[in-house]
């Protein structure tokens, strides 16, 4: 199932599209794509997708992110082979982890905030995991799957001498307002699943992202180091992971930080896509 929430900022309809691609109105089941929505089985919840009245004019109204208000959103750096080498790192042995502001959440469309004093933004489209079910010491790999309601697109937007030139941790550049686009779609794990590999695999998706129409990533989730029900089980080891949290897993070579593309600056147009996820589009204003 794909699942949306749509409207102005603050006020969006829960919604979930057919097979036709129309959006169903979810208020009769829920009034939130949230933590507790997401651990009653949402599949099971909503039964009958064409049961659902259709929500008129939905093509209209703006796209919010797809899981309201999440508790966290973890992050996992270096997670592609072909971006460590562009960067110059070594290939990590264990998951690079670090926190970005749940408040920097926004819509898929949302405009991006360029920091004051910012001179090193950058742009990574990721796939990021939706936690469906609590996540605490998981005893393996089919455990940590389990525990994934879905997966989305993020643009983790990174100020990169805010990251790495400030000292202290990378949070400051990643962490701005605005700083975590979302959506447009939950796209439940089932959809994604590989149905040849293991528990927890996932189908190779192709990532691209554009910047004023010049492509600067082209890449894919086969080239990831560390698979989403990997990255699940590591951080069940140290932190617990709750309904409605997030994770963004890295991504692949191509972004300004390599050295191949000016950072952005405001009036740039950033689009983004995932294989079988959607598709994001952003514009950068000045704060």
């Amino acid at each position: 199932m794909k699942f949306a929430r749509v409207g102005e900022a603050g006020n969006e309809v829960p919604v979930v599209f057919d097979d036709q691609g129309v959006a169903r109105d979810l208020r009769g089941v829920t009034d939130e794509i949230d933590g507790a929505f997401l651990a009653a089985n949402p599949v099971r919840a909503v039964g009958d997708v064409d049961r659902l009245p259709v929500l008129e004019g939905a093509s209209d109204l703006r796209i919010g992110p797809p899981v309201a208000r999440p508790g966290k959103v973890v992050c996992v750096g270096l997670n592609y082979r072909d971006h460590a080498a562009e960067t110059g790192a070594q290939i990590p042995t264990e998951p690079i982890v670090f926190m970005k502001d749940p408040m920097t959440v926004v819509g898929p469309h949302d405009d991006v905030l360029v920091p004051r004093r910012s001179e090193k933004t950058d742009w990574e489209v990721e796939l990021a995991i939706v936690i469906g079910r609590t996540a605490r010491y998981c005893e393996s790999r089919a455990d940590a799957a389990a525990c994934i309601a879905g997966y989305t697109i993020a643009n983790d937007v990174s100020e990169r001498e805010f990251q790495t030139e400030r000292g202290g941790q990378w949070d400051k550049g990643k962490s701005c307002e605005t700083f975590n686009p979302l959506g447009p779609w939950l796209v439940t794990a089932d959809e994604v699943a590989d149905p040849y590999g293991e528990p927890g695999a996932i189908r190779p998706l192709g990532m691209r992202l554009t910047v004023n129409g010049e492509v600067r990533q082209d890449g894919s989730t086969a080239n990831m180091i560390f698979e989403p029900a990997d990255i699940v089980h590591y951080l069940s080891q140290f932190m617990v992971l709750y309904p409605g949290d997030v994770i963004d897993t890295g991504t692949p070579a191509g972004v300004a930080l390599g050295g191949g593309a000016p950072y952005l600056r405001a009036g740039d147009r950033v689009e983004l896509s995932v294989d079988g996820l959607g598709t994001q589009a952003q514009t950068m204003v000045d704060a």
